[in-house]
């Protein structure tokens, strides 16, 4: 059998170089052409899915991105939202302070809890010469004890949760400020009732309003407070019937509200001093003045200077002491500063 009859089982490729050139020729057999094939395919096939694989993979982390997007822009809305409701607190919170001044100052009184709620008792010795605890000691472990109780809290609250760091922190940020709006809302309702009470207190007792001290004296600082203190000229306890307020001599003391001059006059511990009766057994007084502007028995209006800041009488520096007495009990005064 010739060549030109012998069965063909390759393939053969054939390049012709020119006219003159021999051709080339090359053969392949069938057998390795079609593994070839076969393996281009499945290349093929394999580059597709790899692709499709890619774009799947490639629209999953742009979806990702922009959820984590939408979360960082929630998440800064959320942390404006608990800004702004902490914000709303601190003023309903100011406002509650100020409504129970005026509650002070109309005399209308808070509805206290049953008794079995504000029983109280103990063992008590009374301060003597520095000793035991003082008010400012004890304040302080209480807070103290306060603090311990609510990292105790805390720390259980942390134990508990098993939840990842980033959705526990969203998810606690989300409960807070559900809770404070719970809260603002309780609140907000409590307050409105009060302030519809003072409301109807305040115009049947318009004349009392203007008769009750509400604004200060002097502006200035409170260089001792109400109550208990250590005696700067005994060093030892005693009890401070009013507020000190330092400022610069003499400065304009104001009267808080309308009233008739009672005494103008001079105390060896007070100084020069000024007493006004109110009216509604609300009197205030005004030691330590370097000088008095009013007569006993004028009449003034609140605004009405009624002498200038000094430091005559036992005083360690230029300032105002400030005493509120409500039926010849002193009380503090900044129960009856509103501004």
């Amino acid at each position: 059998m010739s060549e030109s009859n012998k069965p063909t089982d390759s393939y053969t490729i054939v390049i012709f170089r020119g006219s003159t050139a021999k051709p080339l020729r090359f053969s392949f057999p069938r057998s390795i052409v079609l593994r070839a094939v076969i393996l281009g395919v499945c290349l093929l096939l394999a580059d597709l899915a790899l692709l499709s694989h890619y774009v799947i993979r490639t629209g999953e982390v742009w979806e990702l991105q922009a959820l984590r997007g939408e979360m960082l822009s929630a998440r800064e809305q959320t942390a404006a939202f608990s800004t702004a409701v902490d914000d709303l607190k601190r003023r309903l919170l100011t406002m509650k302070e100020v409504n129970q001044r005026l509650r002070v100052m109309l005399g209308i009184q808070e509805v206290k809890p049953p008794d079995l709620l504000n029983g109280r008792g103990g063992d008590e010795r009374p301060i003597e010469d520095g000793k035991g605890i003082g008010v400012t000691e004890v304040e302080k472990k209480v807070e103290v004890e306060k603090k311990l109780e609510i990292q105790q809290k805390a720390d259980q609250t942390n134990q508990t949760s098993n939840a990842p760091a980033e959705v526990s922190q969203e998810t606690g940020l989300a409960v807070r400020v559900k809770q404070e709006l719970a809260w603002l809302h309780n609140e907000a309702a409590i307050q409105e009732q009060t302030l519809e009470a003072l409301t109807a207190a305040a115009e049947k007792r318009s004349n009392r309003w203007a008769a009750t001290p509400s604004v200060w004296p002097v502006k200035g600082w409170v260089t001792s407070g109400f109550g208990p203190r250590i005696s700067p000229f005994t060093d030892k306890p005693a009890m401070h019937d009013g507020i000190d307020i330092g400022t610069a001599p003499n400065t304009p003391v104001l009267a808080p509200a309308a009233g008739r001059v009672t005494t103008v006059g001079f105390d060896p511990k007070m100084g020069n001093l000024v007493n006004l009766d109110h009216g509604y057994g609300i009197q205030t007084q005004y030691g330590h003045l370097s000088k008095t502007v009013v007569k006993s028995g004028q009449r003034v209006k609140r605004g009405e200077m009624i002498g200038l800041v000094g430091s005559s009488g036992l005083s360690t520096g230029p300032h105002l002491h400030y005493m509120v007495k409500v039926n010849s009990q002193a009380v503090n005064p900044q129960q009856y500063i509103l501004d």
